[in-house]
């Protein structure tokens, strides 16, 4: 199967989402409920239906995690998830987000990070790139949906092709 790929036709449901970015279902669900980090293929229209989330976000939800593992304030993690749905995708994946705690800066080159850590304080970096990586390594393993049929699109998981073989030689 091919790797996943950020296309606006696919989407990934809620446990998948969380897979991929190493959050809770819980987390998610008050991230969306409070509009951190909505899902924008499909959001949820009362109970019963199911949200779908797109590669950008789930790239999103695990530099939220990344942030609030580190201590940013959720004031400005908005700030920074606000700034992120403004940029165009291609541009993600060259950036890289650094925070001194308080303040979340974009920094595209590394002229813009050093200019940073020569501030003399405290300074930590996400490369979004390299989340970008994992993310798309992480649902290339598990199960999308295409947004215009629903039909689900399962990953390149060895684990389901084990299950799969058993299921065929089930009497």
């Amino acid at each position: 199967m091919e790797p996943v790929t950020p296309e606006e036709t696919v989407g990934y449901r809620g446990p998948t989402a969380c897979a991929a970015a190493g959050i809770t279902y819980r987390q998610l669900d008050y991230w969306a409920r409070t509009g951190l980090v909505e899902p924008s293929v499909r959001p949820a229209y009362g109970s019963g239906t199911q949200r779908l989330y797109s590669f950008r976000d789930v790239v999103v939800l695990k530099i939220v995690k990344r942030f609030l593992d580190t201590g940013v304030a959720l004031q400005n993690i908005r700030a920074a998830v606000r700034h992120l749905r403004g940029r165009e995708l291609a541009d993600l994946e060259r950036m890289t987000l650094m925070s001194d705690g308080a303040t979340v800066y974009e920094c595209s080159s590394p002229d813009e990070v050093v200019d940073l850590l020569q501030g003399g304080q405290g300074v930590f970096g996400i490369a979004v790139g390299v989340v970008w990586r994992d993310v798309e390594s992480a649902l290339s393993q598990l199960h999308g949906e295409r947004v215009d049929t629903g039909e689900t699109l399962p990953g390149d998981n060895p684990a389901d092709e084990l299950a799969r073989r058993r299921r065929d030689r089930a009497v």
